[in-house]
């Protein structure tokens, strides 16, 4: 089963031919190679040849032979067409030591189309980041969307039980594969769970204490969407008998966000119109790893489903904060070509004094953006002096 991953898709489609590297950066498995796919079916549809096309994936042995960048650079040249576009697909391209040097040279060649993935930060930091600065475009990929997701099915009704089954079942999008089979899947989130623990945080930082780092994962998997602070985990891990220290608290917590399983938000003073040192929240890539490590806790749905408005927002390409209401904080302040949006979001709020604390930090900005309560509670949609109430389900499914 190939979804379509239409606006990623989209974005490759806009930028083909155009003298800027494409880079695809994302966790493991959330579809980066099915892209390349699916745009070489376009590519291929539109009067492009298969020998304009060269595709390596680094994580085949059968192109181990080109982990030295001299012979990268030397095969994929051998095999240019000239006079014709030559569209170049490299997955996984940070398993290559100094790729960055066939990349440049490659580049400055005319007919020559790039196109990267890689899994970690590591493939656009320091040195790489300032080699290519300016002349690459990065599309941040996620798992799939709940939209996506239930585009799966000929079945588009119950949506809510769709929904629980996407939160526990993952939105990686092999999982549809397994036909809902809870064994095969937990056997498949293990899979990429420890592809990314050991391949790109254990391996690339040279991490000893692994059984310390699954300590601090297993809390940040239990405190999404929480204030946390480094000093908190320090402490939390050291009254538990197991002493560490901020450094490497932070350490670890860089190279989860570096491999993509984790997003670091940061806080934004509404009223004061600065973005804050303190009190950073992180949010989960995808929270069946997080049902696969800690097991059902019915009682983090709140905390669940803003993990999910968060996900949806940066999907939408929003740029994303935590906000600072005086005393109070929304959960989120959403900035998209120079406009604000405000959202707050709960499981439910039909309880009045549940509904009366949502509203309150809202109610206490006084700009006049868009504000939102989004709720699990299937109810008309509600307005509260200009605050709309909406539903998380219909928010993330909308109809085309």
């Amino acid at each position: 089963m190939m979804i379509e991953r239409a606006e990623y898709l989209q974005k490759l489609k806009d930028f083909a031919d155009k003298k800027l590297i494409k880079v695809i950066t994302g966790i493991r498995r959330c579809g980066k190679s099915t892209l390349f796919e699916m745009f070489k079916d376009h590519l291929l549809k539109n009067n492009v040849f298969e020998e304009q096309i060269q595709f390596i994936n680094f994580e085949d042995a059968d192109w181990e032979y080109l982990m030295d960048y001299k012979a990268l650079h030397k095969h994929i040249k051998e095999h240019l067409q000239k006079d014709k576009m030559n569209y170049i697909f490299l997955d996984e391209v940070q398993n290559v030591p100094n790729f960055q040097k066939a990349i440049d040279s490659l580049y400055i060649k005319n007919n020559v189309d790039l196109y990267i993935t890689g899994s970690n930060a590591y493939l656009l930091s320091g040195e790489i980041a300032t080699l290519l600065s300016g002349r690459y475009i990065e599309i941040k990929m996620l798992p799939l969307s709940f939209k996506e997701y239930v585009s799966s099915f000929p079945d588009k009704t119950d949506l809510s039980r769709k929904y629980r089954d996407y939160l526990t079942n993952s939105s990686f999008p092999y999982t549809l594969e397994l036909n809902a089979d809870k064994a095969l899947i937990r056997n498949y989130l293990e899979g990429i769970y420890n592809s990314v623990i050991l391949k790109d945080i254990v391996s690339r930082k040279k991490i000893a204490d692994v059984l310390m780092l699954e300590s601090v994962i297993r809390f940040m998997f239990d405190n999404i969407g929480g204030l946390v602070s480094i000093k908190k985990i320090s402490d939390t891990m050291t009254s538990a008998g197991r002493k560490i220290s901020t450094h490497t608290v932070e350490n670890y917590l860089t190279a989860l966000v570096d491999s993509y399983i984790l997003h670091r938000v940061g806080r934004y003073d509404v009223k004061g119109k600065q973005y804050l040192k303190t009190g950073e929240k992180y949010y989960l890539t995808d929270l069946g790893l997080r049902y696969f490590l800690l097991g059902t806790k019915a009682a983090d749905d709140g905390r669940v489903l803003e993990n999910i408005i968060y996900l949806e927002l940066i999907r939408r390409d929003y740029e994303v904060y935590v906000g600072k209401v005086a005393e109070n904080e929304v959960d989120f302040v959403a900035i998209k070509d120079g406009y604000t949006e405000y959202y707050q979001v709960a499981h439910t709020v039909r309880s009045p004094e549940t509904l009366k604390r949502e509203l309150r930090s809202l109610e206490n900005i006084s700009d006049h953006n868009s504000k939102y309560l989004i709720t699990l509670d299937d109810d008309p949609a509600v307005s509260h002096n200009g605050i709309r109430q909406i539903n998380a389900i219909d928010w993330l499914s909308p109809a085309p």
